[in-house]
């Protein structure tokens, strides 16, 4: 009883929004004029899987009670920076596939180093850099244009076999082999331990420095991996910065209906992930309800209002800090 306690207590802002998305969809369907096939499936998983990753990317830095402004920029860099070079045959498409990942993560790390090492904000750090990163994708596509493989592109947005959508089995192999191995790894329970409590992971011989720059070197990763998935949907790249600003809030909107904490230490990249598909739904529903879409951005602020009053609502009743993370 007392493991399942535990159990629950830590997860249940997961379950939570996986009980949430489960009903919202689920009314979806069934009010969709055609109901749910495998076309309107695929299309609601392309787009729930490209604010996905952009979450999952904020809840790396959130764990650690930091928070990275800068995860739109890169997504939208990287999707610029495919659209040049994501072509050809398959060597030279595989390695621009490398070379966009890794200047993702080199945008991670560069906001991880100035974050430990520089010991500048967080919020101020990524807004900086992600001007700098927004500025980088403006050069290489002034103008909206580009191409991408269109083999790989319709893998990954397409259908697999029983009509499964390819970009759900892409999610689901990115927690498998990115976040799993990570919350597991030393580094991974580290970055919970600093998000928690600095000064008591310090103290007690935790790698801080070695955890916020992972943190943000994989940020910068997940980031990478939502531009280049933009550009397998669109077959194009562009220097938004409507789009950028509009992921990197929407990304901390799913971050906090996922049940991470924004006081860090708290949390999982899957809750934040069910948090997006949520999010991307209430959009579903105002189209199937046949709804003004200019009310959207209404229901979705209403719907974060109500999420982060009640995620703020614990820390009021708390005497103790440390009671947080019981």
């Amino acid at each position: 009883m007392g493991d399942w306690y535990y159990w629950h207590r830590e997860h249940r802002g997961t379950l939570l929004a996986i009980f949430a998305f489960v009903v919202m969809f689920a009314i979806y369907s069934f009010n969709h004029p055609v109901g749910l096939n495998a076309n309107v499936a695929t299309t609601a998983a392309n787009k729930g899987v490209l604010l996905a990753l952009v979450a999952m990317a904020q809840t790396v830095v959130v764990i650690t009670s930091g928070i990275d402004l800068s995860v739109g920029a890169v997504l939208v860099l990287a999707n610029c920076l495919a659209s040049r070079i994501v072509l050809g045959d398959t060597i030279s498409t595989g390695m621009g596939v490398v070379g966009v990942l890794l200047v993702g993560c080199l945008c991670g790390a560069l906001n991880g180093l100035i974050v430990v090492y520089g010991r500048l904000q967080p919020i101020v750090t990524t807004i900086a850099t992600g001007a700098v990163f927004y500025g980088i994708a403006l050069a290489l596509r002034p103008v909206p244009g580009g191409d991408v493989n269109a083999q790989l592109a319709e893998a990954l947005t397409g259908k697999l076999w029983l009509d499964i959508p390819a970009s759900l089995v892409l999610l689901v192999a990115i927690i498998g082999l990115v976040w799993m191995p990570y919350r597991r790894s030393v580094i991974g329970r580290a970055t919970y331990a600093v998000g928690s409590s600095e000064s008591a992971a310090y103290m007690s011989g935790v790698p801080i420095k070695a955890a916020k720059f992972t943190a943000y070197t994989l940020s910068g990763l997940l980031s990478a991996m939502a531009g280049l998935f933009v550009t397998f949907v669109t077959y194009s790249g562009e220097a938004s910065a409507a789009n950028g600003s509009t992921y990197t809030l929407y990304s901390i909107a799913s971050v906090v209906l996922g049940g991470v904490s924004l006081f860090g230490g708290a949390g999982s990249a899957v809750g934040a992930v069910f948090g997006a598909l949520m999010f991307r739904t209430i959009g579903d529903l105002m189209f199937v309800f046949n709804l003004e879409p200019l009310w959207q951005p209404l229901f979705q602020g209403l719907i974060l209002l109500a999420a982060i009053s009640l995620g703020a609502v614990r820390l009021f009743q708390v005497r103790n800090r440390l009671e947080l993370y019981d």
